[in-house]
């Protein structure tokens, strides 16, 4: 046997050695079909971990500069992609939605919030008339009669989470606090135990809704699945009972955003079915539960940093607390007077994003900065590539408020919320909520972040390792 082996081994490895150097000139830098150039990193895998270990910012960053500062190919989520850089990639994108882009999710995104048998072309249909509605619904006519209701709940949250603590982590109460409001302005559901019940299972669906596809048991794919179906069928049987109190008149009409999608119609004058309302929900609901949350945290870890930041936010909010009687509700008209801290809300955006961008799918073949983008391709604007440029920030890693005085950033380049057509609807419901809730912490208290070098790890978002603990001083004191 030992006899064969000189002969056996060269026929073993002459098709590994092949197959590799066939991989490696694929994967290396000539481009004949003059394609952006970039990576597909390993077989299977892509760079999916170079993503997962570098994060979104430094992996952009250190592939514009290998690459191209305009466009870079990658593998991701097992797609070919595309990622346009600085703000000329992402006005091309956002122009171009419905022209050469559409929108696409990403399969594990798809499996954990919708149900198997929901297709990707009712997605889209859904979709269109989603933006259509919320546009409707969250418009700042609309929007005016949710402050009190944000600044009630919020006052509760204090009392009852903050107030009585030396030391709080605001990542975790930034999310009850967000994802009870929502439950409450949405679906007037108010009951803690019910709320927990929605508030559970999501959690599974946003920290593997952008995982690696793999179904296996213990996977974060498998857990996001299995709390989309719970998160699902509890929605489900909450809008089949209001359904059935509207037939019954028993619904009181207007009483919140559920109630609104029960009695809209399409363009064919068709109410919307279970499934399309309870997509409707779930969409707010992700935003609320992680994105809105994390934009909160994000503003409370740079005012816990910056002791003249925070002075300032102070000052600010103050003088609104001044100008109220001492049980009077926030207004439309208290909001509008914040603009200092909303410029200190939305640099904490800039610098900590909630979102790190967002997909499509190129429905055409296309030129972009000279490369052809095939047909097919998935592509990723991304924030990073424009937010930390000091082409459009100068010391862009700088905590300056300023920025956004005046006229403020360039277009397409301060772009937390996307843009184009499919800009994020719920912007302005998330700059109400991010300011009730600074206005009721700085009001308070004083705030000292207790780990000031604490790491923050990117999942669906930002996400501070230890849920960004501080110290708490009242101002009674």
């Amino acid at each position: 046997m030992e006899a064969f082996l000189p002969y056996v081994l060269p026929l073993v490895l002459l098709p590994i050695s092949l197959y590799l150097i066939s991989f490696l000139r694929k994967n290396g830098s000539s481009n004949t079909k003059n394609h952006p150039p970039g990576s597909k990193g390993w077989p299977m895998l892509g760079e999916n971990l170079e993503f997962a270990l570098l994060g979104p910012q430094k992996f952009v960053k250190d592939r514009m500069e290998k690459y191209s500062p305009e466009v870079f190919r990658t593998s991701l989520l097992g797609e070919k992609m595309a990622i346009f850089c600085g703000a000329q990639g992402n006005k091309f994108l956002f122009t171009n939605e419905n022209k050469l882009l559409t929108s696409w999710w990403p399969q594990s995104m798809k499996k954990a919030l919708l149900f198997p048998e929901f297709v990707e072309s009712n997605l889209k249909e859904v979709s269109a008339l989603k933006r259509s509605f919320h546009h409707d619904i969250l418009k700042p006519e609309a929007l005016k009669q949710y402050i009190p209701v944000m600044d009630a709940l919020a006052r509760e949250h204090m009392d009852h989470d903050w107030t009585p603590n030396s030391v709080v982590k605001v990542f975790p109460l930034s999310k009850k606090y967000t994802f009870e409001l929502a439950c409450r302005l949405f679906l007037s559901v108010t009951d803690p135990e019910h709320i927990k019940k929605l508030a559970d299972p999501f959690s599974l669906v946003t920290n593997g809704m952008f995982s690696v596809p793999i179904d296996l048991p213990g996977t974060a794919y498998n857990r996001a699945i299995k709390g989309g179906k719970m998160v699902r069928e509890e929605l489900m049987n909450i809008i089949k009972r209001r359904r059935k109190e509207l037939i019954e008149n028993k619904e009181t009409e207007g009483r919140d955003l559920l109630s609104k999608m029960l009695l809209v119609t399409d363009e064919d004058g068709q109410f919307l079915s279970e499934m399309e309302i309870s997509n409707n929900i779930i969409g707010l609901l992700v935003a609320s539960f992680e994105t809105t949350s994390s934009a909160v945290t994000s503003v409370m870890n740079y005012i816990a940093s910056l002791p003249h930041i925070y002075e300032e936010v102070l000052k600010e909010q103050m003088e609104i607390v001044k100008s109220k009687g001492p049980d009077e509700l926030l207004t439309w008209e208290d909001i509008e007077k914040m603009k200092y801290s909303w410029n200190v809300a939305r640099e904490s955006l800039r610098l900590t994003p909630p979102a790190q961008g967002a997909f499509r799918e190129t429905t055409t073949e296309f030129t972009y900065a000279g490369f052809t983008i095939p047909k097919g391709w998935k592509t990723f604007w991304t924030v990073h590539s424009s937010h930390k440029n000091p082409k459009y920030f100068p010391e862009p890693e700088k905590f300056d408020p300023s920025r956004f005085e005046g006229s403020g950033p360039a277009p397409y380049t301060f772009v937390p919320f996307g843009g184009g057509p499919r800009m994020c609807p719920g912007k302005e419901y998330a700059r109400l909520e991010v300011l009730v809730f600074m206005h009721n912490v700085v009001t308070r208290f004083k705030l000292e972040k207790a780990i000031p070098d604490e790491k923050i790890v990117f999942y669906a978002s930002p996400t501070p390792v230890y849920g960004l603990p501080v110290r708490l001083e009242s101002h009674d004191k």
